[in-house]
């Protein structure tokens, strides 16, 4: 998993075609913001159906999608062109929770426990540690 320092959540949608030269562009343009290592951004389209993060390491360039298959995930809304978020907060949305709604939860116990509860057929389902 992706393990960014610094997030930051582009608030208006961007076209879920574009690459990593195209968001650096956008990243740089738009938000005003120089690209530097260990900084992510986060993108979605209009739907919020899917995100784009596009992270810089010291290596080169991540760019991941994910797609929900219900569901939408939840935005931040405002005049700001973007937002900071938290490690935290970062983890719950790539998790699809509303992460302006969660604060001092951990993200792992709510995952497994609601896998256990979805699919009691399984008893693979449990946490590994506790």
């Amino acid at each position: 998993m992706l393990t960014p320092e610094n997030v930051f959540l582009a608030v208006k949608p961007v076209d879920m075609r574009r690459g990593i030269d195209t968001l650096t562009q956008y990243v740089q343009d738009e938000l005003n913001s120089p690209w530097h290592e260990g900084a992510a951004f986060v993108f979605t389209n209009k739907a919020r159906s899917r995100i784009k993060v596009l992270r810089w390491d010291k290596h080169g360039v991540w760019l991941c999608t994910r797609r929900l298959h219900k569901g939408c995930f939840r935005w931040a809304r405002g005049t700001d062109v973007a937002w900071y978020l938290t490690p935290d907060e970062f983890n719950w949305l790539v998790a699809g929770v509303d992460w302006q709604q969660v604060r001092g939860h951990d993200l792992t116990k709510w995952v497994f426990r609601n896998e256990h509860e979805s699919h009691p057929e399984h008893p693979q389902n449990i946490p590994l540690t506790r």
